[in-house]
């Protein structure tokens, strides 16, 4: 249950639809579903297309540095939330 969870987690984070769970699910699909997903997380602390190569090739340093490291969120696909000015 943890690792669906996690997965479904992971893209509200990149901000796809849930029933992309599904494409993971499907050989050979999952594979640039993956890759997709993997791209917009790089874009949602944005970073660019070296950074998601870098996930792809060498995830077990990018993810510790994605994770622990400077990165923040800045939105689903790197599109900056508005910031509301405190009004009083």
């Amino acid at each position: 249950i943890i690792p669906i969870y996690g997965t479904i987690v992971l893209l509200q984070i990149v901000g796809r639809p849930v029933w992309w769970f599904i494409l993971l699910l499907i050989p050979f699909v999952n594979v640039v579903v993956g890759l997709i997903v993997l791209n917009d997380l790089s874009k949602s602390f944005g970073h660019k297309l070296g950074f998601t190569l870098g996930l792809v090739f060498l995830g077990i340093i990018f993810f510790p540095i994605l994770g622990f490291g400077g990165s923040q969120y800045v939105g689903p696909l790197g599109i900056r939330q508005p910031q509301y000015a405190n009004v009083a």
